[in-house]
């Protein structure tokens, strides 16, 4: 088969059968075009030459071009799912990526803001929303929603009208792999929503809004690139490492969660991960946070 023939039968199989979601079926559409590419620089196009062998090679020379160990770990994962997939389809019954190792990535501890930076932050947004300026209570109710309950930028781009249950302050998800769950939220996120949907809601629709829940200012579903480009500007005078985006936020609100208290299983429902190896990164989040303030505040530290 074909390379290109093997990746479009691939990505149909992710996104159809498996669930996976447009960014994560390019992601491994990206990665198995670069190892096409790389085939080719070989005189080959077919996927029979696939082997372990072209496989390590391909790795290795992305080493040598300096790619970060994550994206090497990706790239061998990708692999890994393409190569079991065409053994399943051509009952082979030896895959040439069983064996494939990368590199382990680089574990870094996500970016989180401090809880009065998050008041300091919120108390920004709520004064600008005052004059109940419907653009303005819908950032409001865009940056609470997502502290509030740690969702993906994805999840609440996707929220309808009938996902919030204001009653039971609960929130209705799509998640990853098409995965529903249910999240709480607290009264304050409630006070905003409410508003938002008493005010700023009617304001801003349109005839193509639908039952979305967040909406832009032509009256459409609000985007993820409008989400992400709203959470960095508000983040980027915040001192501290790492990307500012609205996965900032995730990784906030699981920390703060865990600082309080929360059990890291009851975490993981929430947030909606799969492993609870995912969470446990927040442990380490908040056990800097504790070393950090035992520096600054013990007098033999």
């Amino acid at each position: 088969m074909k390379f290109t023939d093997a990746i479009d039968g691939y990505a149909r199989h992710l996104q159809v059968e498996r669930g996976y979601s447009a960014q994560t079926v390019r992601a491994y559409r990206s990665d198995l075009a670069s190892l096409a590419a790389f085939a080719a620089g070989r005189d080959t196009d077919d996927t029979a030459a696939l082997s372990l062998e072209l496989l390590r090679d391909w790795l290795w020379e992305g080493a040598q071009r300096e790619l970060a160990k994550a994206t090497l770990a990706r790239r061998s994962a990708a692999a890994r799912g393409f190569s079991a997939w065409l053994t399943r389809a051509s009952g082979e019954q030896s895959d040439p990526a069983a064996r494939l190792r990368a590199p382990r990535p680089d574990k870094t501890l996500p970016r989180v803001i401090t809880r009065a930076q998050m008041d300091e932050l919120l108390a920004g947004l709520a004064a600008r929303a005052d004059d109940g300026d419907p653009g303005a209570l819908r950032d409001l109710t865009v940056i609470e929603l997502l502290y509030a309950t740690g969702i993906r930028v994805s999840e609440l781009t996707g929220l309808d009208v009938d996902d919030v249950d204001l009653d039971r302050l609960t929130v209705r998800v799509l998640g990853k792999g098409a995965k529903e769950r249910v999240v709480p939220f607290g009264v304050p996120a409630r006070t905003i929503l409410r508003r938002y949907l008493g005010d700023a809601r009617p304001a801003l629709a349109a005839d193509r809004s639908g039952p979305a829940l967040l909406l832009g200012a032509r009256g459409g579903r609000l985007g993820s690139r409008a989400v992400y480009d709203l959470v960095a500007g508000l983040l980027q005078e915040i001192p501290g490492a790492g990307p500012a985006g609205p996965h900032t936020l995730r990784h906030t609100a699981a920390t703060h969660l865990l600082d309080g208290g929360a059990d890291l299983r009851a975490v993981q429902e929430i947030l909606g991960h799969a492993s609870l190896g995912t969470t446990q990164i927040y442990t380490h989040v908040s056990t800097e946070r504790l070393k950090e303030s035992y520096r600054l505040a013990h007098p033999r530290a």
